[in-house]
């Protein structure tokens, strides 16, 4: 029998390229909405949206005709000129928002990134020399050595000995831990809204704005990672305004491009510490990724798409509720917005997400005993039902 297209593919991959990533054995070739195709013809209702990236969905018209203008206009100049795209979202962006200044990067670890180079430049001129960044266990905030060294799950770090000194890590969604861990050296606080690669942790409702009334009694950043948050995925345009809070600080990446890399970091005023020379990026804010960023993120500012997100929340998780009631195996269900998890009671993932790929649904395992949901934000009510529907034929094999 000769072999698939995407079995030949796969093939090329395992001679050519750095196995370095953990992949699902699905070649994809196409995507339009909610809906990819594979080599093979084979189609999938898509619940990972690029790693919820993809907010608009595959091949959204309003990001392949902004890509395609700007990529016929100009395409790269390089931060030493001023381009029209990248004034555009940054505007877009700070008016929106409560914050008051962007820098466009390539990626959320970029963004995180420069977080912390301006935490450290902060605490540099404003706490005596502080340079110290809490963050928390359970985290991810990126995969460069300052990054690895912010996330807080030692299985991202133990190959990577010794990590860059400066991050001090406490219990998610406990603030006494916050208190007791700041001292003279501590500069910010970064945490995620809610934590997503740690398995879609949700804090209390008060969590963050207890954080944020420590960090302002002492003077300290509070930084928040919208990397997976922001861009509509928890229902509002931003995290933050899910729990009443402002942060001095917020990075944004993921759902930003609708599926081209970009990512941002973004301060209020007085916390913008650093100053012109301290940071910089070939690439960053580049016109043909600036160009499809602010084509999408106005689509979904003038469409509500939040609003949208809202509105689905409590079907998705509805329909994930009725399979826990049905297989006793699975243990928790939790969400906010388009991201959830479905936990269970053994390590199965990788059973649920071969028998999801069979049954045309893409999922991911973001734990051995957990998968996560994070659909575009486009998704219809039909949809969520026949992605449940496939998950239930892949649930019933276990």
């Amino acid at each position: 029998m000769s072999m698939s297209k995407s079995g030949e593919w796969i093939a090329i991959e395992n001679k050519y390229y750095a196995q370095t990533v953990r992949r699902q054995p699905v070649v994809i070739v196409k995507g339009e909405g909610s809906r990819v195709w594979d080599a093979d013809g084979k189609e999938y209702l898509d619940f990972v949206a690029g790693w919820a990236v993809d907010n608009l969905g595959h091949s959204h018209p309003a990001i392949t005709q902004a890509i395609v203008e700007q990529a016929g206009t100009l395409l790269q100049t390089s931060n030493q000129f001023y381009t029209v795209p990248q004034l555009q979202l940054a505007e877009l962006l700070v008016e929106n928002s409560c914050l008051d200044r962007v820098f466009f990067g390539n990626s959320g670890a970029e963004a995180n990134e420069g977080a912390l180079k301006l935490a450290r430049r902060y605490g540099k001129l404003n706490r005596d020399g502080a340079y110290e960044v809490i963050t928390a266990f359970s985290s991810f905030h990126g995969r460069t050595m300052a990054t690895v060294a912010a996330t807080g799950q030692p299985h991202y770090q133990e190959a990577f000995q010794p990590l860059q000194p400066g991050f001090v890590h406490v219990d998610f969604n406990d603030v006494e831990a916050i208190m007791n861990a700041t001292t003279d050296r501590t500069a910010a606080v970064l945490v995620e809204p809610v934590q997503g690669e740690g398995g879609v942790n949700i804090p209390a409702d008060d969590y963050l704005q207890r954080v944020r009334e420590w960090c302002d009694r002492q003077g300290l950043l509070l930084m928040l990672d919208e990397v997976q948050t922001g861009l509509g995925r928890l229902g509002s345009l931003f995290g933050y305004q899910e729990y009443g809070v402002e942060p001095d600080v917020m990075t944004l990446a993921k759902g930003l491009g609708y599926g081209v890399p970009i990512g941002a970091f973004m301060s209020k005023e007085g916390a913008m510490a650093l100053v012109p020379g301290d940071h910089g990026s070939t690439f960053g804010g580049n016109a043909l990724t600036t160009a499809a960023a602010y084509a999408g993120t106005k689509f979904l500012i003038d469409n509500d798409i939040p609003g949208q997100v809202k509105a689905m929340e409590p079907h998705l998780l509805g329909r994930l509720n009725e399979l826990k009631s049905r297989f006793s195996f699975i243990s928790d269900v939790r969400g906010k917005g388009l991201l959830a998890a479905l936990e269970f009671d053994s390590d199965i993932s990788g059973q649920v997400l071969t028998n999801a790929n069979a049954a045309g649904l893409l999922l991911n395992g973001v734990k051995p005993n957990a998968i996560r949901f994070m659909p575009p934000l486009t998704i219809t009510a039909a949809e969520i039902d026949e992605g449940i529907g496939r998950l239930e034929q892949a649930l019933a094999q276990i």
